[in-house]
């Protein structure tokens, strides 16, 4: 309900985009889809006249009751000879089903085909786990069990569905159990299976470049695992399964996982009364998304911050006026603004609120306004270029600031619609783009998120290595933190070379020591990514370089050219030492130190050993001392030797 007004479906948060109206004649149907336990209520339907009573509706309605299939996997064990075990899996349900239903079957999450029935038998592993479903209803499938005990491969997860506010951070958590010892474990989504160097073997969604810096697994004891997802997109949307793997099995992703819906706000105007000379009306901030209680709203009227609040909030208006709101602490993502009364009202809309795209390319940031009066002026500005500003808080146009002369372009439509070109991106260029535009009695406010735009260069990833006696072969992908477009070529260079007929992302080679590789976007060629350096053979250089004696103080330097940064080990006669830097330092040497030492350079593309260097430590005693006691004893010598001439 709307107050004691009777609210459409199809405008209700919770039902929108679910329902649909088939009418014919005087027969109407109302058709719900991926119907919930919380749609159980009572349904009817309004009838609205032109007469003084206006609606009519029938009383009692229809009732609807949603259940889940509340399925569970019972375990029949039965002993035969030789004390074997056949175990018979039943697939119960507490709900009346539809006559001769069809049954899925699942093995550590793995769909069976070829099962149909209620029933599953044979000699199964106490290992595994089972799971069953009705067919045409996987969504709803029992938890997982074990053939016997509990100690069985398992993922169970704490919510199946999550529905999210966009730019909020959501937490997407699970349990498992496995049976043996973990050998790898990770979060993926099949939404991004295209991304994976194969399309049936899922990977750590951490190292998907639209995930990059906002994705992090937390991980508790007793096999709780969480994803946390930060300045969340609608592109977000999707499945997330966990995935671990031992070495006898892996858990599969045929199960449904936890759905993510990620959406955007609305604003809706309704009770709108002529209080002369402005406009009564209620406001909601909705979404697909029940409102949380704890949230605080932020409103805005023509572009501009006006009051903070509940979802709801009531007030008077004039019938140019426009409306947006926002979650408090996610300005960034607003609804859309809406008029309070028709549609000829000021606003501006943002054709697309978040752009990422590539160093060196360009880029379009679009909207379409619309103005209640003759237009005085109109023109792009971001508040990151504030601090240039004449006037700290009155926008400059974009188009005349020198960081962005002769690379900034502004088109225009008869229709309203206004479009920044930027050529030549550059990294700092990452900030908010806002439109402004002003008539005789109006200007459009600064405060309304515009479209943010995210510049970034491309890195070449490591994705396998192996290394041989002389070289290492690698496989190499180009990516950046942006979603590749469709289509998009890349050039590989090696040792500053172009490589011929290499217009992938991911490209294998042979690197010796000392190569490195780039890539770059085709076409963006002057934009090429930091290279990779195959490592070269690693120098040990000491320092001193002249003799060494106890107590002075002695440093090796372990030098080789290497990007990604090398991680270095030191060995003496093949002991590995504490040290793990660069440099290995006595701070006062010993006698005792005198040995053989080693380093080891490692990263992504290898590991590469030095040679061994022979450091010998001199006695404490000083050459000084030791070059008079050589005199005295001489003299002494010579002494008793003329004593005895003369004798």
């Amino acid at each position: 309900m709307n107050g004691i007004d009777s609210l459409d479906l199809r405008n209700d948060p919770d039902y929108r985009g679910r329902v649909e109206y088939h009418c014919y004649d005087n027969s109407c149907t109302l058709r719900i889809t991926n119907v919930r336990q919380s749609d159980s209520a009572e349904y009817r339907f309004m009838l609205m006249t032109n007469q003084p009573e206006g609606g009519v509706t029938g009383s009692p309605g229809v009732t609807l009751s949603v259940t889940d299939p509340d399925l569970h996997v019972k375990v029949i064990n039965t002993t035969i000879p030789h004390g074997v075990t056949w175990r018979e899996l039943n697939c119960h349900s507490r709900c009346l089903l539809p006559d001769r239903p069809s049954y899925i079957w699942y093995i550590n999450g793995r769909r069976i085909l070829t099962e149909t029935s209620f029933r599953l038998s044979g000699y199964l592993f106490p290992a595994d786990s089972y799971t069953c479903a009705l067919k045409g209803f996987e969504g709803s499938p029992s938890p997982s069990v074990c053939v016997e005990g509990e100690n069985c491969s398992r993922v169970t997860y704490t919510n199946r569905s999550i529905c999210a506010f966009e730019g909020s951070t959501v937490d997407i958590s699970c349990t498992y159990k496995k049976y043996g010892s973990v050998t790898s474990k990770f979060w993926f989504t099949p939404h991004r299976s295209q991304s994976w160097r194969f399309p049936s073997t899922p990977e750590d969604l951490r190292e998907d470049p639209p995930y990059a810096g906002r994705a992090q697994v937390l991980e508790k004891e007793g096999g709780h695992s969480t994803l946390r997802i930060s300045d969340l997109k609608q592109s977000d949307s999707a499945q997330y399964h966990f995935k671990f793997k031992t070495q006898r099995l892996q858990w599969h992703n045929d199960l449904p996982a936890t759905s993510l819906t990620v959406t955007a706000l609305q604003v809706q105007v309704s009770s709108v009364k002529w209080v002369r000379p402005y406009y009564s009306a209620v406001l909601k901030c909705l979404s697909t998304c029940s409102p949380a209680p704890h949230h605080l709203y932020i409103w805005y009227r023509n572009g501009e911050r006006v009051q903070e609040g509940t979802s709801s909030v009531s007030g008077y208006f004039h019938h140019s006026d426009s409306v947006a709101c926002a979650v408090k602490g996610y300005e960034d993502f607003p609804s859309p603004s809406v008029c309070v009364r028709g549609e000829a009202c000021n606003r501006v809309t943002y054709n697309v609120r978040n752009i990422c795209t590539l160093k060196g390319s360009s880029v379009n940031i679009s909207c379409t306004y619309t103005s209640n009066g003759s237009l005085q002026s109109k023109f792009w500005f971001s508040p990151d270029c504030s601090h240039q500003w004449k006037r700290g808080t009155e926008p400059e146009d974009l188009s005349k600031d020198p960081q962005y002369a002769d690379r900034v372009q502004i088109s225009e439509s008869w229709s309203g619609q206004s479009s920044l070109r930027i050529s030549e991106l550059r990294e700092r260029d990452s900030a908010q783009y806002h439109f402004k535009f002003k008539t005789a009695g109006f200007e459009w406010g600064n405060s309304f998120a515009g479209t943010t735009l995210t510049v970034t260069a491309l890195q070449v990833k490591v994705i396998s290595v192996t290394v041989h006696q002389d070289y290492t072969e690698a496989e190499l992908r180009c990516h950046s933190s942006c979603s590749p477009a469709g289509g998009i070529s890349y050039t590989w260079f090696k040792n500053g070379q172009k490589i011929q007929s290499a217009e992938n992302s991911s490209h294998r080679d042979r690197l010796y020591p000392g190569d490195f590789m780039s890539c770059a976007s085709k076409g963006l060629e002057n934009y090429a990514s930091p290279s990779v350096y195959a490592l070269k053979t690693p120098s040990v250089w000491v320092s001193p370089v002249d003799e060494i004696t106890e107590g002075s103080s002695v440093t090796l330097t372990c030098s080789s050219d290497a990007n990604r940064t090398a991680k270095y080990t030191w060995y003496r006669k093949n002991q590995t030492l504490s040290s793990e830097g660069a440099q290995l330092v006595f701070s006062s040497i010993q006698s005792s130190d005198s040995a053989e030492y080693q380093c080891a350079a490692e990263n992504q593309l290898g590991r590469r050993e030095s040679k061994p260097v022979f450091i010998h430590v001199q006695s404490g005693v000083k050459l000084p001392i030791v070059a008079g006691l050589v005199t005295v004893v001489l003299l002494v010598i010579v002494s008793i030797s003329v004593l005895l001439w003369i004798r």
